[in-house]
Parts: C-alpha cells; sequence; structure tokens
C-alpha cells in the first residue's frame, strides 16, 4: 500500500521548455548536448559550483560578458505552474491520506526564477503542500544517484514499498526501482500528475 509520493519538479509540477537552452546555445553556435557545457550544468545541480563560477564558464565559453544575459538564456527553460496542477497537490496534502515530498534536479538560477516568476503567496503555497523540499543543489547529489534517493529514505524513515516516485525522466525511474521504491514514469504531454489516483 502506498503512504509515501516523492514527486519531481520539472514538467511533473511546474512546466519546462526543455529546447530553450539548447535554442539560446544555438545563437552561439554550440549544441545543448555539448559534453563541456553538460558536465557544467550537472556539476551546478550537484551543488558542486556555485552560480557565480558556473556563469563565469558560460560566458566565457559563449564569448558573452553580459552576465544579465546569460541568466535570461539559463531561465529559458522554466514555464508556468497551471494553477490547477497547485490546486491538486494542496487538496491531496489535505486529503491526510499521504507523506508528501518534491525531489528534483535544479540549482540555484533556476529556482530563484521559479520563486520570482510565482510571487511569494504562490511559492509558499508550492513548498506548503511537501513535507520535504529536497533540492540537489542544497544536498550535493542528483538523480539517478541511488544515494539521494536513500537520503530521502532514511531521513523520513520511509519503506521503499510504501512509496511512489513520480519523474518523467526513465533514467530517474530506474535509479528509485533500484532501490524497491514503486515508479510511474509520468508521459509528458500524454499524461499529468493530477491522475494520480489512477496509478495507486
Amino acid at each position: 500500500m502506498i503512504k509515501n509520493l516523492i514527486f519531481d519538479f520539472g514538467d511533473v509540477i511546474i512546466d519546462l521548455d526543455k529546447e530553450g537552452v539548447p535554442r539560446a546555445l544555438a545563437g552561439y553556435g554550440l549544441s545543448g548536448a555539448d559534453p563541456e557545457l553538460v558536465s557544467w550544468a550537472n556539476q551546478y545541480e550537484a551543488g558542486q559550483m556555485t552560480s557565480t563560477e558556473f556563469l563565469d564558464r558560460l560566458g566565457n565559453r559563449l564569448g558573452e560578458p553580459d552576465r544579465e544575459v546569460l541568466v535570461r538564456h539559463w531561465n529559458t527553460t522554466i514555464r508556468h505552474l497551471p494553477e490547477g496542477r497547485l490546486e491538486f497537490l494542496e487538496n491531496l496534502r489535505d486529503s491526510g491520506g499521504f507523506r508528501m515530498f518534491l525531489l528534483s534536479n535544479t540549482n540555484e538560477l533556476h529556482m530563484a526564477c521559479v520563486a520570482r516568476q510565482l510571487g511569494e503567496e504562490t511559492f509558499s503555497r508550492l513548498k506548503a503542500c511537501f513535507e520535504g523540499f529536497y533540492l540537489s543543489y542544497q544536498i550535493g547529489m542528483r538523480k539517478p544517484e541511488p544515494g539521494i534517493f536513500r537520503h530521502v529514505l532514511e531521513e523520513n524513515r520511509l519503506a521503499p514499498g510504501e512509496t511512489l516516485f513520480i519523474d518523467d525522466t526513465l533514467e530517474h525511474i530506474l535509479g528509485a526501482r533500484s532501490l524497491g521504491i514503486a515508479t510511474w514514469h509520468l508521459q509528458v504531454g500524454q499524461e499529468d500528475v493530477r491522475e494520480l489516483k489512477n496509478r495507486l
């Protein structure tokens, strides 16, 4: 029986434009799959690089000295949070049937952008939906590392078999499954987290 829910953030709760950064990079003649840029982004998400260090490296690589331009390009990923999705999470929390947690691979700049776009009231409503709000750059690990799932399970004394993890990325799903966590590999554009009752 599922008692605990762990939600991914991007494209599960908040909508993303995952082609936004690649489009911006293309304007500088670079690919979003550039190994060096991917490595930097992963280090940044894992808290191994500060925002200043990340922007310095990115700016040098792109030949773009304007930090505001760099931040704007980087944040093109972030779109919006549908009100109906937020209300669904609030109703689910208020039902008292589950312990709810958020677990996201993200970084300081993206979360600052989310907070700014949502506004203080809505961002507070979002955070209040979850007993734990786990962000990769704050805990020094990224999905699909087993350690990040183990961290959430152990800190909250969750049984893997009583826990459902919802994510749109297969690698993350497989990482959770390796620890015995139940999963829903959400298909973006075809499914919505509001269909959760069909998965329980």
